[in-house]
């Protein structure tokens, strides 16, 4: 009887390693699928783009950037910043360090810097972390009327090394420490505050400066001395986003796209083959085709047009970039967050279905 309570006892003793085994291996995994504290930071990688389930359908992958590595990056409107390195993207948040979520460029510097333009001013990536910076707005400018907001719409280096932005509260230059203000057309209002009136800008081969934006007459062409205004034929305003390789420099807006050859601008619209008129990205690959982007997607040989559809896999016709990679690809970005990539037939979707 005492030896059949003793091999009780020990079955007992079994059962209750057994019992406490099995609860902390349920802890284990429990752990294993809950995040640690502080884990949001971490940034997560998905094989496709994605957005918010609770996004504006309106909104937008905005801006991309093939950096000096190989990897792509992608700027939405909404969520944030992607990496692509060929298999996975990686997506970078405010959680991470970004400024805000709604990106409207990307610029690489020659350190390898990431420099990012936000609704909340600039963030800067290092290859590590990011840090955000913060123009000073004049003291002799007034708040602008978008509270809480410090847009930063386009970024540019100079050939000089010079940093130059154009934003909600102006024009400003950046030597490395110091950011002076650079008024264009002063007077003429702004697109989004009465301190702003330029949203883009390009350094053309022989070093000028061209700047544009929706409430100017014109665009305007600085040498470095002097600032001079070009009118467009039948046109109020328009983005300088190219020179191509003739030296032609091209201009976009919501009526068309400009092309100018130094004496004078040609415009090309739906007439000539476009899909649309509203153009709001033009990008020139390899091989000198000019890509037209906005209200669909047409290819420009110099002769004729090529354009993109559903018929060849782009099911979203609201362009809002265009990205060559070195190995020819060009990916497109669109409203609704969707992201595609052409192979010289067909239209990949890399972004999340709906």
């Amino acid at each position: 009887m005492k030896r059949f309570s003793t091999q009780i006892k020990v079955l007992s003793f079994l059962s209750l390693l057994v019992f406490l085994a099995s609860c902390q291996s349920s802890v284990n995994k429990e752990q294993q699928k809950r995040p640690e504290k502080g884990s949001e930071q971490i940034p997560q990688t998905y094989p496709n783009l994605l957005k918010s389930r609770n996004a504006n359908s309106g909104g937008n992958v905005h801006a991309s950037l093939a950096d000096q590595k190989g990897n792509l990056w992608f700027g939405t409107t909404a969520d944030g910043l992607y990496k692509y390195d060929g298999e996975y993207f990686t997506q970078f948040t405010t959680h991470h360090g970004l400024s805000s979520n709604m990106i409207h460029h990307l610029m690489q510097d020659d350190a390898g810097k990431i420099w990012i333009a936000t609704s909340k001013g600039l963030t800067v990536y290092d290859g590590i972390s990011f840090s955000q910076i913060q123009i000073p707005r004049p003291k002799s400018t007034p708040p602008n009327e978008r509270k809480n907001t410090h847009d930063v719409f386009s970024i540019i280096q100079t050939q000089a090394g010079e940093l130059w932005f154009a934003g909600v509260d102006g024009v400003f230059r950046y030597d490395g420490e110091t950011f002076t203000p650079f008024a264009i057309n002063p007077g003429s209002g702004g697109f989004l505050s009465s301190n702003n009136n330029m949203e883009y800008m390009l350094e053309d081969r022989d070093g000028n400066l061209w700047f544009g934006g929706r409430v100017n007459e014109g665009v305007f062409r600085y040498d470095g001395k002097s600032i001079r205004n070009f009118k467009l034929d039948g046109d109020n305003w328009a983005w300088p986003v190219l020179q191509d390789k003739n030296g032609d420099i091209w201009f976009s807006n919501w009526t068309g796209a400009f092309r100018y050859d130094g004496d004078s601008f040609q415009k090309y619209t739906q007439l000539d083959g476009l899909s649309g008129n509203m153009i709001s990205r033009l990008m020139e690959d390899q091989s000198g085709n000019i890509w037209f982007g906005g209200d669909g997607l047409c290819r420009y040989d110099g002769k004729s047009f090529t354009c993109f559809g559903t018929k060849n896999g782009l099911n979203n016709s609201a362009i809002w970039t265009i990205l060559e990679e070195p190995n020819g690809n060009i990916w497109v970005g669109t409203r609704n967050t969707k992201l595609f990539r052409y192979d010289g037939k067909s239209f990949i979707d890399y972004s999340e279905s709906d």
